[in-house]
């Protein structure tokens, strides 16, 4: 049977042992929202999803573990060599079918991958291993299933091996092409996510024109707009307007538009006009709560996130099928800040953008009485 051309998406995280989660496995759908007390592990998850897709764009271990010892579950004990760590993985189903990907990380004394796993069905397809603590190296053996049935080589003990796989799979035995579909499968899902934590402090300030894209923080809003009111992103009008009618639901007053203005020393800040009873006037944003400012950042995050390349991420590559790629949007404190009106209005908008598919939010909300009624939305109660 011809594989499916779903998009690849991450559907499992899976924390073993990590910080304070041990031996847990978390469904993620097109919408997935993680709620409980607080210091039940919410921002744990999601750090964990990131870290993972730092590791699976190519960064190396440091960088997407800058404190690997927290990472470390409590009270772990460490062996006679002193060593302590945690295992994290995930799963990613796409065209390839679900692969597995499990990883092993020392974090003490020194941080290293001490063994991978990147399996498809039954079948293992890539498997490392730390052979020599004295070298900066694992073993690695990988499917192939020619004259010679697993190629072993030896792969740097702080990178994904699975990552590297592309660059060092030749593909010219059904085994190999298996090992670099599922491969390719598991980095395009990771590859493909955004950390959205938007500031309203930041917000506030007029920022350069011509900024590319929107920063973490949001910080550069009032750019994008300018971008997008530009019309060579939007030459219709027709993401403007959505964005306006989702400021009208979620901000104070009669809102008409979103509007930017340019100031003197070649700044830009952004508007809310508005028309109450005939009477125009355009409220800047920096006057606006930090609610109404995380909540328009998070609109303009998942209307334009799939929609319209460049503006939250890079147009992606040329060769990756556009018909296979996405955008998972990782959003902790999802209704930070948000009164139950809000929370409510951008989950109804997140529900129906996810629902057109490419574009995936995983979030955590403080209040998940939020969610009740969303539809499609899988709720994970991190609650004892």
């Amino acid at each position: 049977m011809e594989p499916s051309r779903t998009r690849p998406a991450v559907t499992e995280l899976r924390l073993s042992a990590f910080t304070s989660h041990r031996g847990a496995a978390f469904p993620l759908g097109p919408l997935t929202l993680f709620t409980g007390a607080s210091g039940s592990g919410k921002t744990t998850a999601l750090r964990a999803y990131e870290s993972l897709a730092r590791l699976g764009a190519g960064a190396p271990l440091g960088e997407a573990f800058p404190d690997a010892a927290a990472c470390v579950p409590e009270r772990a004990a460490a062996d006679a060599q002193g060593r302590r760590g945690f295992r994290i993985g995930c799963t990613v189903d796409g065209p390839a079918g679900p692969v597995r990907l499990d990883l092993a990380v020392q974090a003490e004394p020194e941080l290293r991958i001490v063994g991978e796993r990147l399996t498809g069905g039954d079948q293992t397809l890539l498997a490392t291993a730390l052979r020599d603590p004295g070298r900066r190296t694992v073993q690695a053996a990988w499917h192939t299933a020619g004259a010679v049935p697993v190629t072993r080589a030896p792969l740097p003990d702080d990178r994904l091996g699975t990552a590297l796989l592309p660059l060092r799979v030749a593909g010219r035995t059904q085994g190999q092409l298996r090992v670099l579909a599922a491969a390719e499968q598991a980095v395009l899902a990771l590859r493909s996510v955004l950390v959205c934590d938007p500031q309203p402090q930041l917000m506030r300030r007029p920022v350069a024109a011509g900024r590319e894209r929107l920063g973490r923080g949001c910080e550069n809003l009032p750019a994008v707009l300018d971008r997008l009111l530009g019309r060579a992103l939007d030459p219709h009008g027709a993401l403007l307007a959505r964005l306006a009618a989702a400021a009208r639901a979620g901000c104070a007053g009669p809102v008409t538009e979103l509007a930017v203005e340019r100031l003197a020393d070649g700044t830009v800040r952004a508007l809310l006009a508005r028309d109450d009873s005939g009477v125009r006037a355009a409220t800047p944003l920096e006057r606006l709560g930090e609610g109404e400012l995380r909540y328009l950042a998070l609109a303009l995050v998942l209307l334009t996130g799939v929609s319209t390349p460049g503006v939250v991420r890079p147009a992606g590559p040329g060769e990756v099928d556009p018909a296979l790629r996405s955008l998972t949007v990782l959003a902790d404190g999802f209704d930070r800040s948000l009164d139950r009106r809000q929370a409510r209005e951008l989950l109804s908008l997140a529900a129906g953008v996810c629902a057109e598919g490419g574009l995936r939010l995983v979030g955590t909300v403080a209040d998940a009485s939020c969610v009740r009624g969303t539809a499609g939305a899988t709720v994970v109660d991190l609650t004892p």
